[in-house]
């Protein structure tokens, strides 16, 4: 019994933080393929491809976009879509649904941001490469749980803990400097549209009234107006996750007694005279089965279900395929580097962002406002911080919403891969030495 409820606590957290270690092995295969087809004989296939055009276009209507478009606009929808629903989840019923249980991750996340943004406009010398300076602001969730995990049991719960909560509250961070910094001019229009939409769905949350056909034809609407808006439309994938329930319909023990009279119903119908293997069931089998599937349904929160299902597409497809799609960096002489902007984003993604969180930690436990996790000391504080320098994800995609010009950005990306490497040898080295003894 003791077993078993600890298996029902644990293994949640236990299954993202696996889930997400396997994406960062995948985001980094991805990664160095996409280097590598951008440096050999197929370089020019390699970016073609990801220029073709697809979608609709008539005389009347045009809807189209290269292909990496299509991935960084809407496949990251869905990712940011994701994220919206961690952060609802994590306020409501997680890591941060108390000041003191959040104190730690949003004072460590705010240095992140903070001491690495500030370290970027300090460094810089190019008006050019000014408005980059929300590149270092990012953390990769995936790559640095991965790192994580080859150090085995070496880590305390507690420290993937802090590490999940403040990489999460350092994604709305970039969410919101995405929405107001790095959108173009906008269509207030077609964002009145958009609002009116998502009050709806807002509504229909608040009269518990909730269709996943019906949120899903109302949010790909939204996900266009955003588009046409010159709101970045992946702001929409967070927005619309905010007006899932997060409510279930019935408690546990109403859906274990109809469950228990359904199921005791459903067997009796069975022929006992007949064996397993039999190909059909009954009407009345079948509608059994329909009614089981209606309860486990209003047991669940639709947030949850939501949240469980995508993280497999997105782990496993949408990452790698947006690391495949816009980690390919072309190595050669003519290509053109900007030397003090690569540097420029290596030191704010490594120094910054280690520094403004423990810094910003060792303040908030100091003044009494934050406790440090069980199990976890200053030592493997200071390699989680290190580890945050891993902003790829993120820091990639608002590379891409930063500039214009291609040695930019073929710059940008080189700086982020560098710091990445770096920060994440560092960080593993520091967590190595420092977790000698294994954590029961």
């Amino acid at each position: 019994m003791i077993k078993k409820v600890e298996r029902i606590l644990v293994s949640p957290i236990e299954r993202f933080i696996k889930l997400e270690s396997f994406s960062g092995i995948l985001l980094f295969v991805g990664t160095i393929a996409a280097l590598i087809l951008a440096n050999s004989v197929f370089s020019d296939a390699y970016f073609d491809f990801w220029n073709n055009k697809i979608g609709l276009e008539t005389t009347t209507f045009h809807f189209s976009k290269p292909i990496i478009l299509w991935v960084n606009d809407g496949l990251m929808a869905i990712f940011f879509f994701l994220i919206g629903l961690e952060i609802k989840r994590e306020i409501l019923v997680g890591e941060l649904n108390s000041m003191r249980k959040a104190s730690l991750p949003i004072f460590a996340a705010i240095g992140g941001i903070v001491i690495p943004v500030s370290l970027y406009f300090i460094l810089n010398q190019n008006p050019e490469t000014l408005k980059g300076w929300g590149i270092p602001m990012a953390t990769d969730i995936a790559f640095t749980l991965a790192i994580l995990k080859l150090l085995g049991n070496r880590v305390p719960m507690g420290l993937k803990i802090f590490l999940t909560a403040f990489a999460i509250v350092d994604d709305l961070g970039a969410v919101l400097t995405i929405a107001i910094f790095y959108s173009e001019e906008i269509k207030w229009t077609l964002i009145g549209f958009a609002i009116g939409l998502f009050a709806l769905l807002i509504i229909f949350n608040l009269l518990k009234l909730y269709s996943k056909y019906v949120f899903f034809v109302i949010s790909v609407i939204i996900w266009v107006l955003f588009l046409k808006s010159g709101i970045h439309p992946t702001i929409a994938g967070v927005l619309v996750a905010f007006t899932i329930p997060i409510q279930r319909k019935i408690g546990t023990n109403e859906y274990f007694k109809e469950i228990n009279q359904i199921s005791s119903a459903f067997l009796d119908s069975c022929d006992k005279k007949q064996s397993d293997d039999k190909k059909l069931l009954s009407g009345k089998q079948i509608s059994y089965l329909n009614d089981l599937a209606e309860w486990s349904d209003k047991v669940q929160s639709p947030l949850q279900i939501l949240e469980h299902r995508l993280h497999h597409w997105i782990a496993y497809i949408i990452l790698p395929v947006f690391a495949l799609a816009n980690a390919g960096v072309a190595l050669n002489s003519s290509v053109e580097f900007d030397t003090a902007m690569i540097l420029n984003i290596t030191i704010s993604l490594i120094i910054g962002k280690s520094i403004g969180i423990v810094l910003f930690s060792f303040l908030s436990v100091k003044l009494r406002l934050a406790d440090l996790p069980n199990g976890v000391n200053w030592r493997q504080i200071i390699g989680v911080s290190f580890l945050a320098g891993l902003g790829f994800t993120m820091s990639i995609f608002i590379t891409n919403l930063a500039f214009v010009e291609q040695h930019y950005i073929d710059s940008a990306k080189l700086g982020i891969i560098l710091a990445s490497l770096i920060a994440g040898l560092i960080g593993y080295l520091i967590l190595r030495i420092g977790s000698k003894k294994k954590v029961d």
